[in-house]
């Protein structure tokens, strides 16, 4: 694969999980369920870490490999509860920023 993008991504997970008869447990409730945990795993690794530390996570060599592996981990089950949810993922966040921007515009305070 030379170039990634969502679709193409949500495609393979689609296919790996086709491969495997996993389509039965890719429910809404199972994905969010699975989102969670593997969002838990990444917050395990920066639990007791200062705010120093956690700038500084992809400069250990032990921390690094698992931060990517969960970040990946969380955005796979991410994409496949928004393919069997109907829901495009960047038009999703798109529209959310301008709702943010509406909400929080420049120059007001918290």
């Amino acid at each position: 694969m030379t170039e990634l993008d969502v679709a193409k991504l949500q495609r393979r997970l689609a296919e790996f999980a086709a491969a495997r008869n996993w389509q039965p447990y890719h429910t809404p409730k199972n994905l969010v369920a699975a989102l969670s945990v593997e969002a838990s795993e990444l917050v395990e690794i920066f639990q007791w870490l200062t705010p120093e530390e956690s700038a500084r996570v992809m400069d250990d060599p032990e921390k690094a490999p698992r931060v990517t592996d969960e970040v990946a981990d969380v955005l796979a089950y991410l994409l496949q509860l928004c393919e069997v949810l109907g829901i495009d993922p960047l038009a999703a966040l798109d529209a959310k920023i301008d709702r943010n921007e509406r909400r929080f515009p420049v120059g007001e305070g918290p």
